[in-house]
């Protein structure tokens, strides 16, 4: 890549970050949000969407929409990117799950803030190409694997956050139970048919939990395993 095309990109990304702080500034009274946080912008600000999407689509990397990524999946919206972030509430030195690695997008905003992200994917020629892209972007602490997103990743448990990339039905327990108490879970919930709800769940000392929904969205599903 020229020095030019450099700039060109990075001129996308602070343009694509512009509109995503009219979006909070206008979703706020139902996201409680009014602008991004200093980390979650910074981190939108340096990560090379480009490099982490189909070579078809990197004409369309720095748009504020959803871009297919092969095999029936998608690449989330950038705001819902920024936005789910946001709600986990990162204050640096955290662990935390990803489900739905996807392009590995998300894992990546996460990764700028969070000292690790550990990142589920079920479709295991995602997995590897997410996995060979941030790598190459010298991400040294996102570690991916194949497998049951529903199940989250025990062995690593538990998780200082959550965040899920695909609606599910409902809330998969296996996820509440590797939350820390203290922690935040974002994840889009509703089934077939009905009406998904981006959802913050806290889950208090006492082990209970704190449940908000934030705003309607539109997820691909969450595949569970065989």
């Amino acid at each position: 890549m020229d020095e030019t095309q450099s700039q060109d990109f990075a001129a996308q990304r602070a343009r694509m970050v512009a509109e995503i702080d009219a979006m909070y500034a206008e979703t706020r009274s139902e996201t409680g949000l009014a602008s991004m946080s200093a980390p979650v912008r910074k981190a939108l600000g340096k990560v090379e969407r480009h490099r982490l999407v189909p070579a078809s689509q990197i004409g369309a990397a720095y748009r504020n929409h959803p871009l297919p990524i092969g095999s029936g999946q998608t690449i989330s919206q950038p705001y819902i990117v920024a936005l789910s972030t946001d709600l986990m509430n990162l204050q640096g030195g955290e662990a935390v799950l990803d489900v739905g690695t996807g392009s590995g997008y998300q894992a990546a905003v996460v990764a700028e803030i969070a000292a690790r992200v550990y990142s589920i994917e079920i479709i295991d020629s995602l997995a590897k190409e997410a996995k060979k892209r941030l790598e190459e972007l010298g991400y040294g602490n996102i570690e991916i694997r194949t497998g049951d997103g529903y199940k989250g990743w025990p062995e690593k448990a538990p998780f200082d956050a959550i965040v899920v990339t695909a609606a599910a039905p409902k809330v998969p327990q296996a996820l509440l139970d590797q939350l820390k108490p203290g922690g935040r879970l974002v994840i889009p919930v509703g089934g077939d048919g009905e009406t998904q709800y981006l959802k913050v769940i806290a889950k208090r000392a006492d082990g209970g939990y704190d449940e908000k929904r934030v705003l309607p969205v539109r997820f691909v599903p969450l595949v569970p395993g065989k």
